[in-house]
């Protein structure tokens, strides 16, 4: 990367001792993930599946596994990009109080980040979670046993299984809420990149903290819901992780 770091950016980043960083579909487009809504975002070509029509549909069943299994190569195969590994190097210099993100890729955890410092609010799509027991398994025999069969798996407890993300019409985990929250009560800068931050209530966690007073700065390549809130403090647009890497390394640097 070749582009000058953001000279403000930086000193934030120098400054703060408790950054939360809220990142959404746009930092793992460099990883090959498409965005959700974007201008070709997957929300324009592929109809969701509400979770209480999962739950009592053997129709919808059967729609919605054949919608991840036919993204599961892809999603499983993405690596890590360096904005991933550059929240990581927030992490070990001891500044990065939490990573709240709004994706379901997985990449903030294969990258390294911790579980402590690490809130998933919309799941993960790296486990396959039991809707009755809550037990997780891997989601490879599944998919491999759906291609199969083209029967939506089953537990062994009778449950319907349905990869460990939060599904349209079902309520995010109270836990993540509370832990995500928290972080905002004590960060001293927020920085949410590649989110429109339009999707409530996960949108209201770095506002939260920058209504408390935290700096609030947005790294994002296109508009969002928060460029004109009176709380934003840096707005930049371009290519997320160009932005944010060149910062970090040059914040941590000095």
């Amino acid at each position: 990367m070749t582009q000058e770091p953001n000279a403000e950016l930086v000193e934030l980043l120098k400054t703060a001792e408790r950054i939360l960083v809220f990142t959404g579909a746009g930092v793992s487009t460099n990883s090959g993930i498409p965005d959700y809504r974007g201008p070709s975002g997957l929300w324009k070509v592929t109809q969701p599946v509400m979770y209480q029509d999962f739950m009592t549909s053997e129709t919808k069943r059967i729609e919605y596994w054949t919608q991840k299994e036919e993204g599961w190569p892809l999603f499983r195969d993405a690596k890590p990009n360096g904005l991933h590994y550059g929240i990581v190097d927030l992490e070990k210099s001891g500044k990065l109080t939490m990573c709240v993100t709004q994706n379901i890729d997985g990449l903030h955890g294969k990258a390294g980040t911790s579980k402590q410092r690490l809130v998933e609010l919309h799941g993960t799509g790296r486990r396959i979670e039991c809707q009755s027991c809550r037990a997780r398994t891997d989601p490879e025999p599944h998919f491999e046993s759906f291609r199969a069969t083209k029967k939506p798996p089953a537990c062994s407890c009778g449950g319907w299984l349905k990869p460990a993300t939060i599904s349209f019409g079902q309520k995010l985990r109270s836990e993540d809420l509370k832990r995500a929250g928290d972080a905002t009560q004590v960060a001293d800068l927020v920085v949410a990149m590649g989110s429109s931050l339009s999707v409530h209530p996960a949108a209201a966690i770095p506002l939260a903290a920058a209504q408390r007073g935290a700096p609030y700065a947005i790294i994002n390549r296109g508009q969002t819901d928060h460029d004109n809130h009176p709380s934003v403090s840096l707005r930049l647009d371009g290519d997320v992780e160009t932005i944010f890497v060149t910062a970090v390394t040059a914040a941590l640097a000095s």
